[in-house]
């Protein structure tokens, strides 16, 4: 949009100053011996945080661990046998992140990519490289898929139940205990993504393809392919596969606000020539923040403003043949996320002829195609259902309580990363109309900062506690089809302090960083002194 042209340069020029007076040397934290994971639950010494997950957010938890409570014995316990969570998953044509990488990476590890809006492989080996820097690797435990997680009031710790083993064969359980349980496994299902069933599916010929499940071998060069779906999934997909010689359909049933975005940004690449890289790199950051949140507020307070200006984008992009009517949603702006299109490039994808958008409903699907409900016949030889993810409620893992199951939809969410009643347990969860580290590292630097308090006055347990009188709301206030259909299983928000969710970085860093810890909400219990151990040489 306009606003960014006109705000990015003085926005860099006033915040390089801050940065540079502000930036301290940061050196790299002192490498921990890698904790020695026993299995069974007679595990002599239990660990003192348990990260689940080893993508972005897990390895950012690891690093400030390492950072802000050096000597804190964790591990990682990750599904997958990689490091990178969503972006080693997807391994679909073009995968990117619609958030600009300085937002959506570290604080603490410049990005010196070329692109703002970074591809997925780059992102996997920019979370590996902040691994392997910090020292993370050896901490982590890949195939070990956490199944429950059982809280012991009398024991104050958590007994983490896991599978392991190669694909293919019965998996092992092991067992961990740990005194603090921290969550990194992001909100959807990486097992099954969303896929509703469309009629006559059965009598198609070609082939029929997930994204999120995107085969090796596929070859579509020279195919006539339709990818169902008006998400981020298929505004990625239709430049990449049109890109790789197919000619593509976007069937979408209702369009999504899509907006332009820079694949370079010169401002932030002229900073890296002129300030060391950290500074650099926090200036940016800061700056696409601020700008982010502008443009936000304008959606939300001017929809009309914020909708008439994509749409100017859009047709400036498309020329002559745009027809406004497919990229004019029926709902306001940041109802549901907005897609982004590094340097137009699905609109210059149908601006040249090699792909299409259809607004339109499936009627069937034929053998050689679909039938739309307006009598439109598509011709496919590959149809990508691009319809969207399955959320999962705390990683798809069986909490219990004291023997109790834990019910996380009749819990309220405490400053957006706790859960009432849920002692010693953490998740990071992201923004919605941000990128997701933002808040993920607000939670972060939370936890540490919890963990050093309790440490300090000898506490063993801390679980928020519910108001009765805090009216439910729902945790998110967003209309995109993956929430509504989660929205019966997923925790709730209240309806004031502390237990709103906000997507607001500035008002959660200073509700995160600044607030004191005994709020009154909070409720800490003394740490229990262990009992002598019966094992020869117990102390």
């Amino acid at each position: 949009m306009n606003l960014r042209k006109t705000l990015l340069p003085l926005g860099a020029l006033a915040l390089a100053g801050l940065a540079l007076q502000s930036r301290r040397a940061r050196t790299a934290p002192r490498v921990q011996p890698s904790p020695r994971l026993q299995d069974g639950p007679d595990a002599a010494e239990p660990l003192d945080v348990l990260i689940v997950g080893a993508g972005l957010s897990g390895i950012g938890a690891a690093r400030h661990l390492l950072d802000k409570c050096p000597g804190k014995r964790f591990a990682l316990l990750e599904a997958r046998q990689a490091v990178g969570g969503t972006w080693d998953l997807f391994r679909y044509p073009g995968v990117r992140s619609d958030s600009d990488v300085y937002t959506l990476g570290y604080s603490f590890k410049p990005w010196t990519g070329h692109k703002s809006i970074a591809d997925g492989p780059d992102i996997r080996q920019y979370i590996q490289e902040a691994a392997d820097e910090a020292g993370i690797t050896p901490h982590i435990r890949f195939g070990h898929r956490v199944r429950a997680a059982e809280w012991s009031s009398a024991e104050q710790g958590w007994t983490v139940t896991a599978e392991r083993g190669a694909e293919g064969s019965p998996p092992e359980t092991v067992t961990l205990r740990t005194k603090f349980l921290f969550l990194c496994s992001g909100y959807y299902s990486y097992e099954e993504g969303y896929r509703p069933e469309f009629p006559n599916e059965a009598v198609f010929q070609g082939r029929i393809v997930h994204p999120q499940f995107w085969p090796e071998d596929l070859d579509y060069a020279g195919q006539r392919v339709v990818v169902i779906g008006s998400g981020a999934t298929a505004v990625t997909l239709v430049p990449a596969l049109a890109d790789g010689g197919a000619h593509v359909t976007m069937l979408q049933r209702s369009p999504s606000y899509i907006a332009v975005q820079p694949l370079v940004d010169q401002t932030a690449l002229r900073l890296r020539r002129l300030l060391p890289a950290q500074a650099a790199h926090g200036v940016v950051r800061w700056r696409n923040i601020l700008t982010s949140m502008l443009h936000y507020g304008v959606a939300r307070q001017a929809p009309q403003v914020f909708r008439d200006q994509l749409l100017k984008d859009a047709a400036q992009h498309v020329g002559d043949t745009f027809d406004a009517r497919h990229f004019t949603p029926a709902y306001q702006p940041w109802d549901q996320r907005v897609c982004a299109v590094p340097d137009g490039d699905l609109f210059r994808a149908v601006r040249e002829g090699r792909a299409e958008v259809v607004t339109d409903t499936i009627e069937t699907f034929t053998p050689t195609g679909l039938r739309l409900n307006s009598g439109r016949e598509l011709p496919a030889d590959l149809i990508v259902t691009a319809t969207g993810l399955k959320m999962n409620v705390l990683g798809d893992i069986r909490f219990t309580v004291d023997g109790q199951p834990v019910d996380a939809a009749r819990m309220l969410v405490y400053k957006g990363m706790m859960l009432s009643g849920l002692p010693n347990c953490a998740y990071a969860f992201g923004y919605v109309n941000a990128a997701w580290t933002l808040k993920a590292e607000l939670t972060q630097d939370y936890v540490c900062r919890l963990l050093r308090y309790m440490d300090r006055h000898g506490y063993g347990m801390v679980v928020p506690q519910a108001d009765p009188s805090v009216v439910e709301r729902p945790l998110l206030g967003f209309t995109s089809g993956y929430v509504t259909r989660s929205a019966a299983l997923l925790p709730k928000q209240g309806s004031r302090r502390p237990w709103q969710v906000h997507q607001n970085y500035l008002r959660d860093k200073a509700t995160i960083q600044l607030s004191p810890l005994e709020d009154g909400v909070l409720s800490f219990a003394p740490a229990r002194v262990p009992a002598p151990s019966s094992r020869p040489g117990g102390a």
